[in-house]
């Protein structure tokens, strides 16, 4: 599962944190994309997937691929209708693209450690990170662009002017003193959804991904009875990480529901 970490646990760990960079020197705007090829591989696969099976759906009884399917839809929709109670012929479908395209990339932290930069090696690609929501720069994108959402329906439901009117009168009133306070308590309040968003996938994901590189150093430790550890405790976290990640997609998806429907509400 693990290679021999030259250098030891630390500069092994460093490795395996590394991003296939657009440029060799780094920097603010480099593209990682080791991150951006999973996670469009990933979005492909389920799409197709889902494609696939619709095409095959009958009215009679449904297969175990078709039934997987219908019980995800329903779950998802079951879930959106909880929390909006208007028109979901968008929101439905985007929950349920978020909730497996970022189920779909936190399963990748499930991937031996080694696995994918040993394939990326061998077409001579030193760095390959798999898990793309462990990535600061990928879990910001996808927040940004709900924050996107939430702005749009805002004016779409308020139109501009109630939508300023909301800004700059709410919750404190709509004397001419309290505008400041008002427009920086919402200002606040939206663009603290992107970065909770973004920090909460983030830092769940990111620690998981290193409790696996740090178990995986004991497998090439040298002794027999670390490596047993090592299997142990790679096993045991790996079952619990399947709850981490699914819990996670969830929340994303909730949270993108709520935070959308929250801009179709008025104060």
């Amino acid at each position: 599962m693990a290679s021999e970490p030259h250098g030891g646990l630390t500069e092994y760990i460093q490795h395996h944190l590394t991003f296939l960079q657009s440029s060799p020197n780094g920097g603010f705007w480099s593209l990682h994309l080791d991150s951006i090829t999973v996670s469009l591989v990933l979005g492909i696969l389920a799409c197709g997937w889902f494609w696939m099976k619709s095409r095959r759906a009958t009215a009679g009884v449904p297969g175990k691929g078709q039934a997987f399917v219908e019980l995800v839809l329903e779950f998802v929709d079951g879930q959106v209708k909880d929390v909006f109670h208007g028109d979901r012929r968008f929101l439905g479908p985007l929950a349920l693209t978020v909730f497996l395209w970022v189920f779909l990339m936190n399963a990748m932290d499930l991937l031996p450690v080694d696995l994918l930069p040993f394939i990326t090696e061998k077409f001579g690609v030193g760095h390959f990170r798999a898990v793309p929501t462990a990535d600061l720069s990928l879990t910001f994108a996808m927040s940004l662009t709900v924050l996107v959402l939430v702005i749009f329906y805002s004016f779409k439901a308020k139109g501009f002017g109630g939508f300023m009117h909301e800004l700059f009168t709410a919750p404190f009133g709509k004397h001419p003193l309290l505008w400041i306070p008002n427009f920086a308590l919402n200002m606040v309040e939206l663009l603290s959804k992107p970065v909770s968003l973004a920090m909460r996938l983030f830092g769940n994901m990111y620690a998981g991904e290193l409790v696996f590189m740090l178990i995986a150093g004991l497998f090439s430790a040298g002794s027999w009875v670390l490596f047993g550890m090592g299997v142990v405790g790679y096993t045991v976290w790996g079952l619990f990480h399947i709850l981490i990640i699914s819990i996670q997609a969830f929340i994303f998806m909730v949270l993108t529901v709520v935070y959308i429907s929250m801009a179709h509400d008025h104060h």
